[in-house]
């Protein structure tokens, strides 16, 4: 009883530490943490059926399509329903599906305030993972969790209206969908491409700071015809020579964590002595203390190394 009550308070304290790290991440890159200030909801056209929704933690793709709206993630709790209005302002059609890129409550909560006819969709490891969440062990939620999952590839819809989902590896947590619009020649990243930074790992559900570069590379190799990324939290979208650049910063990052730890460095050391190569001038290499700070993420890496 006593290992079991122990494995329970290490768990929610993970879930917790996830929960504070995503908070983090939306206030660094351009989301907005939920407040008691008033919840704005911002739209950026890409074209006259995508568009960005931003503020409220993890950015939003807001997709009008002949059926209804699609939406790839939902945002902080609390945003559910300003997300929700801000769509009423472009369309009249109803939200009809939910496509979440990764299980953090940034990306996830929103949805909670949806009715449970909208369809939800994710990868296999990422619906998982949600199940581990607090909210979602709630039964009254359960009708927001994806109920359609995919492995490697899955499209939805046809025409103009089509949407390709794709999974390339773990990055950013194990579960981390690829959201592509063929016809806009767009991706929604979610926050395995967050921004032009040392990203953050999520080891706990199933990250790896190793195995980023091979995904990212893959994902730039495997997806074609796409000019636009909607990256997680960067209020800017990106192009798409610029996941070509991430993949080669983060080989370049794995590397020199490589070289560090054949020489014997700790993690602080190595981290303290970390210069963002002049190639890659203006990423930026501040991680939130949650997981440690980059010392943690670097240690985290001399982790996945040594096995």
């Amino acid at each position: 009883l006593e290992d079991t009550s122990m494995r329970r308070r290490i768990v929610l304290g993970a879930l917790i530490v996830v929960g504070a790290l995503s908070i983090a991440v939306a206030a660094q890159r351009g989301g907005t943490p939920a407040a008691d200030g008033p919840r704005v909801v911002e739209l950026d056209k890409i074209s006259d059926t995508l568009y960005v929704a931003k503020g409220g933690g993890g950015n939003t793709a807001v997709f009008l399509t002949a059926g209804g709206v699609v939406l790839v993630d939902t945002k902080l709790p609390g945003w559910g329903q300003p997300l929700l209005d801000k769509v009423k302002t472009i369309s009249n059609r109803p939200v009809t599906m939910v496509i979440n890129t990764h299980t953090h409550f940034d990306h996830t909560s929103g949805q909670l305030e949806f009715p449970g006819s909208i369809e939800v969709v994710a990868h296999e490891n990422t619906r998982t993972n949600m199940l581990k969440m607090e909210d979602y062990k709630k039964p009254e939620n359960a009708k927001v969790l994806p109920k359609r999952t995919f492995k490697d590839r899955l499209s939805v819809g046809s025409g103009s209206d089509r949407i390709d989902l794709y999974y390339f590896g773990p990055g950013h947590t194990n579960g981390d969908a690829w959201i592509a619009f063929p016809a806009q020649r767009v991706v929604h990243a979610g926050d395995i491409f967050a921004g032009k930074q040392v990203p953050l790992v999520d080891m706990g559900n199933g990250g790896s700071g190793v195995a980023y570069p091979d995904t990212l590379m893959k994902t730039y190799k495997g997806i074609s015809n796409v000019d636009t990324i909607i990256t997680g939290h960067a209020n800017a979208t990106l192009r798409w020579g610029d996941l070509k650049e991430y993949a080669d910063f983060n080989a370049e990052f794995l590397n020199w964590v490589r070289a560090e730890m054949k020489a014997g460095k700790t993690p602080e050391q190595a981290a303290a002595e970390y210069k963002v190569p002049d190639r890659f001038k203006g990423y930026g290499t501040d991680l939130p203390p949650f997981f440690g700070g980059m010392p943690g993420y670097i240690k985290g890496m001399y982790g996945e190394l040594r096995r």
